[in-house]
């Protein structure tokens, strides 16, 4: 988990100190996501973990709703850098 993490926050930063800007966020969130839908594959009924994706994917939205709004270009850059919108 952690060179997953080491390795997205080093494709997403802005500058070499960035660890918490929006986009570092959003791709955090976005592994956070993928992993708990592989976990879902195994465990169907897992109420708990259901809310922690929901609240997860929430949270995601919000961020990409911020980054649309106050930088288009960097928003347009992270849905195609991560593969969310087509």
């Amino acid at each position: 988990m952690q060179k997953t993490k080491k390795k997205i926050i080093e494709s997403l930063r802005i500058n070499p100190k960035d660890v918490g800007s929006s986009e570092v966020q959003i791709g955090l969130l976005s592994d956070k996501i993928n992993s708990l839908s592989g976990h879902f594959e195994k465990n169907k009924n897992d109420k708990h973990s259901t809310k922690g994706l929901l609240k997860a994917v929430n949270h995601r939205k919000r961020l990409l709703a911020y980054l649309k709004r106050k930088n288009p270009e960097s928003y347009t850059k992270i849905l195609t850098k991560l593969n969310l919108r087509k």
